[in-house]
């Protein structure tokens, strides 16, 4: 897992995005089309924030916000941190760790956005290994 590069982690994947003049419900709708937890906020191709599933919840709707009529770049979590490309997996969480989040955009070499990791993203390798050792184990027990 700390050696998958975050390259590799987002090759094929679409990246959340939206306007930062978009609502929040539509950013919302991003990301349950797109299986996020969250979008990157990007104009011009310049990013200028991320909007979390935790930013909807706990700065839109516990403050009785209007989903429908609130900006996203006055929900969104501004100048967040990045990582680029050619890292470790590993530095991605480590970075999550220290921040006390769980996303981090990923930015290539002139600071363009291209990507997303989530916390969750650990997990997926950790997943498929499990899977495996499962159906060797019935294997083995079919054997047996």
């Amino acid at each position: 897992m700390s050696s998958r590069l975050i390259s590799d982690v987002i090759a094929g994947r679409a990246m959340p995005a939206a306007k930062p003049n978009a609502t929040v419900l539509e950013a919302v709708k991003i990301m349950k089309a797109d299986r996020s937890s969250a979008v990157v906020v990007v104009e011009r191709g310049k990013l200028l924030g991320i909007c979390t599933e935790r930013d909807v919840v706990f700065g839109v709707v516990a403050e009785g916000l209007d989903p429908r009529r609130t900006r996203l770049a006055d929900a969104m979590t501004p100048d967040p941190q990045t990582i680029g490309p050619d890292r470790p997996l590993a530095h991605a969480l480590h970075l999550m760790y220290e921040g006390r989040f769980r996303h981090v955009p990923v930015v290539d070499a002139r600071g363009r956005p291209i990507g997303l990791v989530c916390a969750s993203d650990a997990l997926d390798a950790d997943c498929l290994e499990l899977e495996k050792d499962l159906v060797r184990r019935e294997e083995i027990g079919a054997i047996l």
